[in-house]
């Protein structure tokens, strides 16, 4: 079982091309001003903390009042229970609220079965009488539809969610938080890349889980087998120059150098790759130990994104959002002008 698979109450590799980081200090944060067609932001693992969600929404409001979305790239609760859910959503209840919310499923969604009650972790008689539709059907209440993968729009810019379709310790005892993508998310995704690209549109693909050896983490044993169809996905997003991956999962500091690179797959005709971004966390950090695992970064942290889009550029900023400041950004040239 992975790190962080186990919770308590209170909270197969593929190499495929290469994974380029672009060093931070090369991306000044001042440059020429230019008003955005579009401004959005990106959050991840919440993971019941509430209170840095709050100052996480407090902190958007106010550096992007005219946000047109939020996209939150998993791990929304820490187990996926409904009143876990019910709590996330009385938070945004509060406010400030984003305009557009789009929501991807994450590990943390599936972990009901590992407790007997709330109060009671239970391993040893997983899943606890709980049935891996229901965990589904939990999440689908909570985002607002039927089915895993999702499509929105921020601002005219479309915003693709995916994510796993199978929890799969209901399928195979060895596994435990693998993604499982069937064809059909994969075809959908195959002709929604295909549509945006032919109306020269960059896209936006929000998953929780990251690709292996691509941002911050991904080169640890920790995360390189987290898709079972990792070769596939990166087959479809490595086509398109103008794709931009937002992964969480890791928790990984957006401080490390390879918060963003450039991933380039063989065979996709595409030498300039795509864009991956690590999307940091809400709730605790991470960052390598030096010998392979990971350590928790000391202090308060709660990190995410702003992604500006320009008609000839992306700029993607990292924020921390308990200190109020920004960590770094990064300006992409888009292949065709919006």
């Amino acid at each position: 079982m992975k790190r962080r698979s186990l919770i308590t109450a209170a909270a197969g590799a593929v190499a495929l091309g290469t994974a380029t980081p672009t060093p931070a200090s090369a991306q000044p944060l001042g440059g020429a001003p230019s008003t955005p067609l579009c401004t959005f932001n990106v959050i991840s693992d919440i993971q019941g903390d509430l209170g840095d969600l709050t100052v996480a929404l407090k902190d958007i409001a106010a550096t992007a009042p005219n946000s047109a979305g939020l996209a939150v790239a998993g791990d929304i609760t820490p187990r996926g229970y409904d009143f876990e859910y019910a709590a996330v959503r009385q938070v945004l209840e509060r406010g400030p609220r984003p305009r557009e919310i789009a929501w991807a499923i994450g590990n943390h969604e599936f972990y009901v079965p590992k407790y007997a009650d709330p109060q009671t972790l239970a391993l040893a008689t997983w899943p606890n009488g709980t049935t891996e539709d229901s965990l589904f059907r939990s999440f689908y209440r909570f985002a607002g539809r039927s089915a895993v993968y999702a499509e929105t729009t921020f601002g005219g810019i479309p915003v693709l969610t995916i994510g796993t379709e199978r929890y799969m310790h209901y399928h195979d005892p060895k596994l435990w938080d693998e993604v499982w993508l069937s064809e059909a998310q994969l075809s959908w995704l195959e002709g929604r890349l295909r549509y945006w690209s032919g109306r020269r549109k960059p896209v936006m693909v929000v998953a929780h889980h990251p690709l292996p050896d691509t941002v911050s983490g991904t080169r640890n044993k920790l995360y390189m087998g987290d898709y079972l169809q990792a070769d596939a996905l990166l087959g479809l997003l490595g086509r398109y120059r103008d794709v931009f991956l937002f992964s969480g999962h890791t928790h990984w500091n957006l401080a490390l150098s390879d918060w963003y690179v450039r991933r380039v797959v063989p065979g996709t005709a595409n030498l300039d790759g795509f864009s991956v971004i690590n999307t940091g966390a809400i709730q605790t950090g991470f960052t390598d130990n030096g010998q392979g695992g990971e350590s928790t970064v000391p202090g308060v942290f709660n990190q995410g994104l702003q992604v500006e889009v320009h008609r000839d550029r992306v700029v993607v900023k990292a924020r921390d959002f308990a200190a109020g400041r920004w960590l770094k950004q990064i300006s992409v040239p888009l292949a065709t002008r919006i």
